[in-house]
């Protein structure tokens, strides 16, 4: 049994996203992420290659290019209404606000700023435009089992790392 990383692995790591230019933690998760290497794609290729061979306690960084993830920052999905048109609710910074477009396609926005008189939300994601280092640790290998295998992670669980993405401020 191998003891590094390669497919059909299940593996659990800890990770956190870090802007290069500011140093800043932008993303980071609360509990660790579990897959089946090779076969669940919740992570960008340039990661997943970077991990083959790793062992338990490997720390890795490794650059990511926004624009191939995300593609260029689209300044047309940032919007300014006036305060009163928004509901008290949506009036905090961070808040993801999910609006429709006219074909019915819901896409998430994300409040950026706001003041007495207007509130602004961009659709970009929030890793948008900013050059990062994914930075990770390998808590776990093991062989992963056969229902691992089909389900590209832990049985009953669900990592979305969307959901992480978009709490990124």
């Amino acid at each position: 049994m191998s003891d590094t990383i390669e497919n059909e692995k299940f593996v659990e790591l800890n990770y956190k996203v870090i802007d290069d230019k500011t140093g800043d933690v932008l993303v980071t998760v609360d509990y660790p992420l579990g897959y089946v290497h090779g076969v669940n794609d919740v992570m960008n290729e340039q990661v997943t290659n970077a991990l083959v061979g790793k062992k338990v306690g490997d720390i890795i960084e490794v650059p990511i290019d926004t624009k191939l993830l995300y593609g260029e920052r689209d300044e047309s999905l940032v919007f300014t209404d006036a305060i009163e048109n928004v509901p008290e609710e949506f009036r905090e910074i961070g808040m993801t606000i999910t609006m429709e477009n006219d074909k019915g396609e819901p896409r998430n926005f994300i409040v950026t700023r706001f003041d007495d008189k207007t509130l602004t939300v961009d659709g970009n994601n929030p890793l948008c435009g900013r050059d990062v280092t994914f930075k990770l640790e390998v808590l776990t290998i093991r062989e992963a089992t056969d229902d691992e295998i089909e389900l590209g992670g832990a049985v009953g669980a669900d990592p979305e790392l969307n959901e992480i993405l978009e709490r990124a401020e």
